[in-house]
């Protein structure tokens, strides 16, 4: 016997696909978080902010939608224009129904322990500044500084969250 485990296909797109499915099955809207900056990734420049984009993936916003194990594919309007979108599986970050926040952010691959020196030649670690950081969706409590110890200075509560998404008819 051998000490190591049979190559397996990346578990991400299982995920992705079944997690969109429980989302859609519920009656819910299911969105992505996608890491714009990763290569492959083809989406209108206009709609990324800070690097990333979330993109409404219901069967009633796209067309010809396609989740493959090596990407997502459709079209969809930005701005009253059609567009193709390209996402490859590695640049999902999270997927969650928009009414209730629930899903969850997609682990990193598992790298076979042959595989680890290959992949550790392949790519260097980012740097801690080009590492993803995740923010809660729900627009919750407002940030503040990990050096204070009591509640936020001001009383004033904060400005709420205007969705992105427009109605078009």
């Amino acid at each position: 016997m051998t000490d190591q485990a049979p190559a397996m296909t990346s578990h991400r797109p299982y995920l992705l696909r079944a997690l969109y499915e429980w989302i859609a099955d519920n009656g819910m809207t299911p969105h992505i978080l996608v890491d714009a900056r990763r290569a492959g990734v083809r989406v209108p420049a206009h709609a990324v902010q800070d690097g990333r984009i979330v993109l409404n993936i219901a069967d009633r916003a796209v067309a010809r939608l396609e989740m493959d194990n090596d990407s997502v594919r459709f079209s969809a309007r930005f701005g009253g224009v059609s567009q193709s979108v390209v996402v490859p599986i590695a640049a999902v970050l999270a997927v969650y129904a928009r009414e209730t926040g629930q899903g969850m952010a997609l682990p990193e691959d598992i790298v076979a322990s042959g595989d680890a020196d290959q992949a550790q030649a392949d790519e260097a670690p980012a740097p801690a500044s080009a590492r993803p950081t995740f923010a809660s969706v729900d627009g919750g409590a407002p940030e503040r500084d990990d050096d204070t110890d009591g509640p936020p200075d001001d009383d004033t509560p904060p400005e709420p969250r205007r969705g992105h998404l427009r109605v078009i008819k």
